[in-house]
């Protein structure tokens, strides 16, 4: 075999350098170190501004901060932090279907329940449905809040079986006072009620990747954020609470949204949690998949592990197939219940890894910031003999808006101290698919244009755009579409039928 050598002309260079993928490594690795010791300094700037006496608990909060950002900075690649090849369903028995678990004697409920803490997620605000201040005191039934139904459930748990299941709520800076007051109200239950605050971290300015906020006690708190409920491990650990529960003998958490109306004890549950042979120190509770819930994570196998895969982590060109129900035909109804210990152990033994979420918010002053955040069941990989549990449809009844709101109130459901119940007339379990237009959108405007919420026992699903009001003893049955263009006006006159029926243009029947 003969190879020909080409000289080169004179006139060019021998080598004409372009930037190796090791040079470009190391720019990014010196960006990115040059970036955290930047974010140190400012950080430990902004710790001195506290009072002395909270300084060590800031210092404390900062470091969890500053171990978050660093994660950030590793993780901050273009590419999805999953690879779509490498995803196979959960292997056979990691996730098991509720049904299971009914065959199971609930003879011992007392020494059951007496293992168990009740955790709900109480950092949010009624923003989104027009409300100020915390969420869970927004009335959704008979005159009663997200606080009221939780804490009516664990009191009859405790009257019935003569146990002891506290409540502890998880606030944020934005709930916590607020939510100190209400709760004086409820001296006199049968439920002990502890409360702690999430993390509060400085949003950072997009464009520097420095907190926008220049002191802890005067900045506004549009420069802070909770970073999201993957912080209840952390936080409820550096609050005490988490050592004081394994000192009184329990066992278990249930974690659960406080908007999850769904959400209450199981003692199936919590039975194959405290009994089964195999130690599950970690339980998702997931449900069959809607056409509403196609954005919800799901479970998966990869890299040997159970994980919980979200929409943000899927390479675009895969987002279709993620929607897809027949693939993926669960999603995460973020109720899990968790091993106090193993949460002691990965928190001491920084073994608790969750994937990031990046959230960019613009601030009310026009700055573009970013809020680096992560989700409690996205854990599920730290933790030994991880399941997941497919449980009915009932046991996910989020309200986060009025569209979800006109469900609970209507005669779907019964209330039976604190426990919403479906309407055993009602022919199919699951939920009509409603979506209530911009006018509806605060609770204060949607109580407005109902005399009275109709009679959805029939509703398969119900869309509502523009100026539309409804009178008294209205029912929905089938598929029912009002459409008001702009400018027009429907009044759905009392005791309308409408059946699989769209209503579109201009109504008004005046009674006489």
């Amino acid at each position: 075999m003969s190879t020909t050598q080409h000289t080169p002309p004179m006139n060019k260079p021998l080598h004409k350098r372009t930037p190796s993928q090791t040079d470009i490594a190391e720019f990014k690795d010196l960006t990115k170190r040059d970036a955290l010791t930047r974010l140190q300094k400012t950080v430990n700037k902004l710790v001195l501004t506290a009072q002395p006496q909270s300084q060590k608990n800031v210092r404390a909060e900062m470091d969890g901060f500053e171990q978050l950002f660093s994660r950030y900075l590793l993780d901050n690649v273009d590419q999805p932090s999953i690879d779509w090849q490498e995803i196979q369903p959960p292997p056979e028995g990691t996730v098991i279907s509720y049904k299971k678990l009914l065959e199971a004697n609930i003879d011992d409920a007392r020494d059951l329940l007496n293992k168990l803490i009740v955790v709900k997620l109480n950092g949010g605000l009624g923003t989104t449905m027009g409300c100020q201040g915390p969420k869970s005191v927004i009335s959704v039934r008979s005159g009663l809040t997200f606080l009221d139904l939780n804490i009516q459930q664990l009191e009859q748990l405790n009257r019935t079986y003569g146990c002891d299941v506290p409540l502890v709520l998880m606030n944020s800076f934005n709930t916590h006072e607020e939510t100190e007051k209400v709760l004086q109200k409820y001296s006199h239950v049968s439920v002990k009620i502890y409360n702690f605050n999430q993390s509060k971290y400085p949003r950072l300015d997009r464009e520097t990747l420095l907190p926008v906020a220049t002191n802890v006690e005067g900045s506004e708190n549009e420069c802070w954020y909770p970073p999201g409920h993957g912080d209840i491990y952390q936080a409820f650990y550096q609050s005490g609470l988490l050592d004081q529960f394994i000192e009184q003998g329990k066992e278990y958490m249930f974690l659960s949204n406080i908007d999850n109306l769904g959400a209450t004890v199981d003692l199936y549950i919590l039975k194959h949690l405290l009994t089964d042979q195999t130690k599950h120190e970690f339980i998702m509770e997931v449900t069959d998949k809607t056409r509403a819930d196609v954005k919800g994570g799901t479970l998966i196998e990869y890299q040997n592990k159970l994980r919980l895969l979200e929409i943000a982590q899927v390479p675009k060109e895969n987002v279709d197939e993620f929607k897809s129900v027949s693939k993926f035909r669960i999603f995460n109804t973020n109720n899990l219940w968790i091993n106090l210990q193993a949460i002691k152990r990965v928190v001491e033994d920084k073994t608790l890894h969750m994937e990031i979420i990046v959230n960019n918010k613009t601030t009310e002053k026009g700055v573009n910031v970013v809020q680096l955040e992560t989700a409690s069941g996205a854990a599920i990989q730290s933790f030994e003999g991880a399941q997941g549990i497919n449980v009915p449809r009932r046991r996910f009844l989020p309200v986060k808006t009025t569209s979800d709101l006109l469900l609970v109130m209507s005669n779907l459901f019964t209330l039976n101290r604190g426990n919403l119940v479906m309407n055993s007339q009602r022919s199919f379990p699951s939920v009509p698919l409603v979506k209530l237009g911009t006018s509806f959108t605060k609770v204060k405007d949607f109580l407005s244009r109902f005399q009275s919420i109709p009679d959805c026992l029939e509703l398969d699903s119900l869309t509502v755009s523009g100026d539309v009001t409804f009178g008294k003893g209205v029912s929905l049955r089938g598929t029912v579409i009002i459409i008001a263009n702009h400018g027009d006006r429907i009044d759905v006159p009392p005791g309308a039928i409408l059946e699989n029926k769209i209503v579109s243009g201009n109504l008004r029947i005046l009674e006489h």
